[in-house]
């Protein structure tokens, strides 16, 4: 189940390895934490249960390199469709208020082929500033410092814009809680192997201070990709493993393996279901096999981006993309694959995705998804 404590704010102060970078090179924290927004109508599954827009635009790519000219052509339609506004501002002023401090999740997991890409931000940024957001509120983030360097984010965050982590890299254990927040945590009966259940830390996943101190309100930019573990790493899963501590004890082994039950538990945690308020799912580029590093053999052009408020009944849409490609290339869908040479986990788990909606994260019933389809 997923708890939150109060106070212990001294434990908050102490040591926090997590940095917010300003224009300067030093550290910051703030948050808006009074927004006039409903915090109840905006988190998950947000303003528009069930509601997905596809915007495909079959020339958003040119020689494999995103076209920002169509990006922004897909990201104007896909917000106004999804919200029903007549104006790109409009759009986004139904989410986000001068004031805020918003949050970008952004993947770099597969990079350098599947990650989230410059002109996709750079339009979310552009949005952001229409709603009167200050470009100083805006902050991009990733769990890990090193990887998201690594995948060069830094370098093309629009000025002004900072960015945050909650470690340095990823590790084997990853129940040090500096950059975490001990009041927010979700406590589950799984351990490392080798761990015991008797150690807070080791049975429990705390949200980044990011999420919980940093900003209060996130924008999920999760991308389309098949994963040998949980099945499909879309918007659910940015979340739970980028927002959370402790988390290779959903997935330790090829056949120690939680997904299903870790991914929507740590989604639930009520400071991360509050501030989610938008998905956008950035399938221009998808990958349907060996996620989540991403081969190029496995890598294809969908040339379609998804928005929604819903990450449960957007992860649905996803899954059955990345089947169809499968089936097309000769492939099993996920659920009847089996371990191979590069996908060796015994069982993929992409029921997560029902089981966030079990949790009410959103709407599973693919009869109650309201796929709106467009070409730009």
């Amino acid at each position: 189940m997923s708890l939150t404590r109060r106070g212990c704010l001294k434990a908050i102060s102490k040591g926090v390895a997590a940095g917010l970078v300003t224009e300067s090179g030093g550290l910051a924290w703030a948050a808006r934490t009074d927004s006039k927004a409903d915090p109840a109508k905006l988190g998950m599954p947000g303003l528009y249960p069930g509601r997905v827009v596809s915007v495909e635009n079959p020339s958003v790519l040119a020689s494999g390199k995103y076209q920002a000219e169509q990006v922004q052509k897909m990201m104007r339609r896909g917000m106004m469709e999804l919200t029903g506004a007549d104006g790109w501002a409009d759009a986004w002023r139904q989410f986000f208020e001068p004031g805020d401090v918003v949050g970008i999740k952004v993947n770099p997991v597969g990079q350098p082929l599947v990650i989230s890409d410059a002109t996709v931000l750079h339009e979310i940024v552009a949005g952001l500033e229409a709603a009167g957001v200050k470009r100083q509120d805006i902050v991009a983030y990733d769990r890990y410092r090193k990887q998201f360097y690594s995948g060069g984010f830094d370098k093309w965050l629009p000025e002004g814009v900072r960015n945050s982590w909650a470690a340095e890299d990823v590790d084997n254990v990853q129940q040090n809680i500096s950059g975490y927040d001990p009041d927010h945590y979700m406590e589950m009966a799984l351990t490392l192997p080798g761990y015991s259940l008797d150690d807070p830390a080791a049975r429990r996943s705390y949200a980044a201070l990011f999420i919980t101190k940093q900003v209060n309100k996130l924008i999920n930019l999760p991308v389309l990709k098949d994963h040998q573990s949980a099945g499909v790493t879309l918007c659910l899963k940015n979340l739970s493993h980028g927002l959370v501590n402790n988390v290779n004890r959903s997935h330790s082994s090829a056949s120690l393996n939680v997904c299903n039950e870790f991914i929507p538990t740590a989604v639930s945690i009520p400071i991360i279901r509050s501030k989610v308020v938008l998905n956008i799912l950035d399938g221009v580029k998808g990958l349907y096999n060996g996620g989540p590093g991403a081969r190029p053999e496995f890598v294809w052009e969908h040339n379609t981006m998804y928005f929604s408020t819903d990450p449960v009944a957007t992860d649905h849409i996803g899954w059955e993309v990345i089947d169809a490609k499968r089936q097309a290339m000769g492939m099993k869908i996920l659920v009847e694959s089996q371990p191979d040479k590069i996908s060796t986990f015994v069982h993929r788990q992409p029921e997560h995705v029902e089981i966030a909606g079990a949790l009410g994260l959103g709407i599973w019933d693919r009869k109650k998804i309201d796929l709106r389809e467009f070409k730009v």
